[in-house]
């Protein structure tokens, strides 16, 4: 069995070639001849997966196969430019779309029992999964799962059986997983293990993927001043790696802080969100650490949208971030919700419950749509001017007017909370 551990001897992260050298050492001794890589996608950047990749592409491409399924889940596919700047010089018609709604097979059920016991008995109904077909193709010798592990809003950590599942999984699997983590409350789960979403997809691991030859890749990472540090890397068939990354993770990436947030300013660079659907990780990650009626101010210039494909959008445009206790009455009544459980799920995720406001500044949407999905909003060019991002500093910051604000560079990269509330 495959088990390659390594974490940083100092704060100052994995160097490349010692990533090099574990990744091939990973496959050494293994006769290949076809293989599939199953990494993030661009909002997974800093995962230091695009490294990983390529190093398994260039150690690989001389004598095998070798084709690459970006886990997108719902999200847009990867330009070609995008694809570069990640994933450097592997030629992109490697790169295989994975379109959650067409490319999937079922390949078996999560009964409605199982459910009921990891749900608390709040959630009964059974989930199909679905994945893509190149998963289960049996001329694959090897799939090879890479990615991130880092505090997640539906599954608590992300990564492991979820880079799978959700993100090569198609529309119940997804949907049904949202909206099982959004019933059972966020807040329960964010920086765990063991939680409701991540016990359907381990038992969807065991029993459906069993038979497949499947090694994971795990990423433990931080990005300050925006540059990716690796501080482990865990590669294993087996849930040990996921389980020491998670370790690291709850070291590294959990923020917890003194006093709650008064006034929270997160910026989202504009490459790596260009939805609030992916964008909304802004009130996800700090919620726990925002005080009642305290406000969060998101800088969002590369927003240019609510859904990540057409008919999401259009649902968030009618339904609106109205809070849990909305969206679950409108839920049970509303067809079109029921039908698109992880458009519901995400609604109930992106708002604050009215605990806190949340004002989105943004360059490329009308002042009225922001504020039609009940945010408020504000001119981007004003809020910058009043919280320049290149002269914040991660953390608290103290504004030359006396004001002081909690200042988030990137909100994919961790979880804040107030340890005197949570």
């Amino acid at each position: 069995m495959t088990e390659i551990f390594i974490k940083e001897t100092s704060n100052n992260g994995l160097s490349d070639q010692q990533i090099k050298d574990a990744v091939k050492k990973s496959i050494a001794g293994k006769s290949l001849k076809k293989v599939l890589l199953v990494p993030p996608d661009f909002t997974r950047f800093y995962s230091n997966a695009g490294l990983i990749t390529n190093t398994y592409y260039h150690l690989l491409k001389d004598y095998a196969q070798v084709d690459i399924l970006p886990a997108l889940g719902t999200h847009e596919a990867m330009t070609k430019e995008e694809c570069e700047e990640m994933y450097g010089d592997i030629p992109f018609e490697k790169f295989i779309y994975h379109n959650w709604r067409e490319d999937v097979i079922n390949i078996g059920e999560v009964p409605k029992e199982y459910l009921l016991e990891v749900s608390e008995g709040l959630w009964d109904q059974p989930i199909q999964v679905e994945i893509n077909k190149l998963i289960m193709d049996e001329s694959y010798d090897l799939v090879i799962s890479i990615g991130q592990i880092v505090p997640h809003e539906v599954v608590g950590i992300a990564n492991h059986s979820k880079n799978l599942f959700v993100g090569c999984g198609g529309k119940n699997i997804i949907s049904q997983s949202h909206m099982l983590g959004a019933v059972y409350g966020m807040e329960r789960m964010m920086g765990k293990d063991h939680t409701p979403v991540r016990k359907v997809l381990d038992y969807s691991l065991k029993h459906f993927l069993n038979k497949r030859p499947v090694l994971f890749a795990l990423t433990v990472t931080t990005a300050p001043e925006g540059k990716t540090k690796t501080h482990g890397l865990f590669i294993s068939e087996s849930r040990k790696g996921f389980e020491l990354a998670i370790e690291l993770v709850q070291e590294k990436n959990l923020n917890f802080l003194d006093k709650g947030i008064k006034k929270c300013v997160v910026y989202l660079e504009p490459k790596e969100f260009r939805s609030t659907w992916l964008g909304n990780k802004a009130v996800y990650r700090t919620r726990m650490a925002i005080e009642d009626g305290g406000e969060l101010i998101v800088l969002a210039p590369g927003i240019t949208k609510f859904g990540e494909d057409l008919h999401n959008d259009h649902l968030i445009r009618k339904y609106g971030y109205q809070g849990r206790l909305k969206v679950l009455e409108l839920f049970k009544t509303n067809e079109e919700l029921q039908q698109n459980m992880s458009i519901a799920a995400h609604l109930i995720h992106g708002s604050s419950d009215g605990r806190f406001s949340v004002t989105y500044a943004v360059k490329k949407i009308s002042k009225e749509e922001i504020e039609s999905v009940h945010f408020q909003a504000a001119d981007y060019d004003v809020m910058i001017k009043k919280y320049p991002p290149d002269q914040l500093k991660a953390g608290w910051n103290t504004l030359p007017d006396g004001e002081e604000i909690f200042y988030v560079p990137n909100p994919a990269l961790g979880l804040w909370i107030d340890k005197n509330r949570f």
